[in-house]
């Protein structure tokens, strides 16, 4: 194979395929490129038995499509590439009003040293200051929170 002027073989251009996706996948640690590596490892295995290049592209296209396909529900259970964000771990923590939060205005809570703008989980109820509150969700920059007693 003439690749940019430079003769190489099949298995050596599909190896080199391989550790360049692997240095991807080791630089971005997302389980992004590595079903690819697996396919063009199993690519380079092919030349040994065909020299046929689209034989060889349709043994990389399978194996990457049924290394994703296999490995998709590891890559839910590692949880890659969902991390909790700090705004997302406030949710189901416990503050108190700081000022009331009615129907009609937004109020402020303070959860742990941060005072944040917070609207009621339930439009119609008027959250007095000085009530315990949880957080029920965060919608932007503003927490929806419940009275922590029911």
């Amino acid at each position: 194979m003439d690749f940019w002027g430079i003769t190489i073989g099949l298995a050596a251009f599909w190896i080199a395929a391989a550790v360049i996706l692997i240095i991807i996948e080791a630089a971005t640690m997302g389980l992004t490129t590595i079903w690819f590596a697996g396919g063009a490892i199993a690519a380079a295995i092919s030349t040994l038995f065909t020299s046929n290049i689209f034989v060889q592209i349709a043994v990389f296209i399978v194996v990457s499509v049924a290394l994703l396909y296999l490995t998709k529900p590891l890559k839910a259970k590692l949880k890659i590439g969902k991390e909790k964000t700090n705004v997302e771990a406030i949710v189901g923590k416990t503050g108190f009003v700081v000022d009331a939060i009615s129907p009609a205005a937004y109020g402020q809570v303070k959860v742990g040293s941060m005072v944040w703008t917070s609207k009621s989980a339930d439009p119609k109820t008027l959250i007095a200051a000085g009530t315990e509150i949880v957080v029920v969700s965060v919608e932007g920059v503003k927490l929806v929170v419940a009275p922590a007693n029911g």
